[in-house]
C-alpha cells in the first residue's frame, strides 16, 4: 500500500512560482512511476507531468518550459516546481503513483495508468 500526501499549494499572482511536494511511503516507491495531475471545476482530470523511476519525464504541452518534475527515491518524495504561473493553472493538484509490482520506466499522463492517489492540494493563480 502506497500513501501519498501533497503539500505546497497556495494562492499566487500571475507570474509567480510554487513548489508542490508529495511525500510517499512503501519500500517500492523507487520502482514506481509518479505523476502530477490537476482538475479544475467542471473539467476532466488532466495529466500535468510524469516521471519514471529513473527520471524519464513527460509534460503536457501547456506547461513545458515552466513546470519541472523531479523525484528523490531515497527520500520517497516527488516535487513539481511551477514557474511563470498563469490563471489557467488554477486547479486542485494531485500526486499519483503507479505501483503494480513491476519496474516502471515510461512516464504516462493518463490518469487511468495510476493506482494510488493523494488527496490533492489547491493552487490558485490570480490575475
Amino acid at each position: 500500500q502506497v500513501q501519498l500526501v501533497e503539500s505546497g499549494g497556495d494562492s499566487v499572482q500571475t507570474g509567480g512560482s510554487l513548489k508542490l511536494s508529495c511525500q510517499g511511503s512503501s519500500n517500492t516507491f523507487s520502482t514506481a512511476c509518479m505523476g502530477w495531475f490537476r482538475q479544475a471545476p467542471g473539467k476532466e482530470r488532466e495529466g500535468v507531468a510524469s516521471i519514471g523511476r529513473l527520471g524519464r519525464s513527460q509534460y503536457v504541452d501547456s506547461v513545458k518550459g515552466r513546470f519541472f518534475i523531479s523525484r528523490d527515491n531515497a527520500k520517497k518524495t516527488l516535487t513539481l516546481q511551477m514557474n511563470s504561473l498563469r490563471p489557467e493553472d488554477t486547479a486542485m493538484y494531485y500526486c499519483a503513483a503507479r505501483d503494480s509490482g513491476l519496474y516502471c520506466n515510461a512516464p504516462d499522463l493518463s490518469p487511468e495508468y495510476y493506482n494510488y492517489w493523494g488527496q490533492g492540494t489547491q493552487v490558485t493563480v490570480s490575475s
